[in-house]
């Protein structure tokens, strides 16, 4: 067995042990409660008209929660890394063979099936409650599929580079601030038509942009492409930016997690935990 096969098989028995144990108990509360609250919001908003466009502003919504779930594995990879690193778990699987490459697969099995879970809790119930989706047709789920392979791949990938940048939660969250201002200007959400031109240019270098414009191109009907950029659901760009990013994470991050792996130490987990437990006291 070649080190890059064992590496895979760890890391996705690591994945699901650690999904079965996110749904487990009151921490299976907590994973339901923000995409059922946001479902509810959704179904609150499915009936308000925009405009003359025909649409409502739950159809508008409901691909944009589907993107930003999505793209919000990049802060859960920061949060998890952050934690791990400061309880000590980086630590053991730096002391595995291969246990690095391990860890950031069994990271994006967890939390991708994590975000799947988000996902179906929002869109079967959402495709029966708003009007205007575009589900029928084979290829919005082509569409909807590789966008979301690509998108889980380029965030969380990303998250794991920026990851290695924080040594604890706190650090985490301080990090969560700006990507949360990056998700705001990136049109998740609807278009970026209406924000000022050089916010459109800086949102469109980043993968959340093309994520909620994939979410988009997937479900929306084809009238609805008069309001993006060049009234275009530029899927071939799409693709592109997506990918590009997915590639440079998968090459960077197992490199960026080894170089922090080694630096860590059984003394700085526990001046870390010393910290912590200050904190809290």
């Amino acid at each position: 067995m070649t080190a890059v096969t064992h590496a895979l098989r760890a890391g996705i028995g690591r994945g699901l042990i650690e999904l079965r144990q996110a749904f487990t108990g009151t921490e299976l509360v907590n994973q339901l409660l923000w995409p059922v609250a946001t479902l509810v919001a959704v179904f609150f908003l499915r009936d308000m008209a925009i405009g003359t466009t025909g649409l409502t502003l739950g159809t508008i919504i409901l691909p944009g929660t589907l993107g930003m779930f999505v793209a919000l594995g990049l802060l859960l990879v920061v949060q998890q890394l952050a934690a791990d690193r400061e309880d000590g778990t980086l630590l053991r699987a730096k002391a595995t063979p291969n246990g690095i490459r391990a860890y950031l697969v069994g990271k994006l099995v967890q939390i991708s099936a994590t975000i799947l879970a988000y996902l179906a809790i929002i869109l079967i119930p959402g495709v029966f409650l708003v009007d205007g989706l575009d589900v029928a047709d084979p290829q919005s789920w082509i569409t909807f599929a590789w966008v979301l392979v690509l998108g889980l791949v380029a965030t969380q990938t990303i998250g794991a580079i920026l990851g290695s940048l924080v040594a604890t939660p706190r650090g985490a969250g301080y990090l969560s601030l700006p990507v949360l201002g990056l998700i705001a200007i990136s049109g998740i959400f609807a278009p970026i038509t209406g924000l000022p031109e050089w916010l459109q240019w800086i949102a469109q270098v980043f993968p959340i942009y093309w994520l909620g414009l994939g979410m988009r191109a997937s479900f929306l009907p084809d009238d609805a492409v008069v309001v993006e950029i060049g009234e275009s659901w530029r899927q071939l760009e799409t693709a592109a930016v997506l990918g590009a990013w997915a590639i440079v994470g998968l090459v960077l991050a197992p490199v960026v997690l080894r170089r922090m792996a080694r630096r860590e130490s059984g003394s700085r987990v526990a001046e870390r935990r010393e910290k912590a437990l200050q904190r809290v006291g």
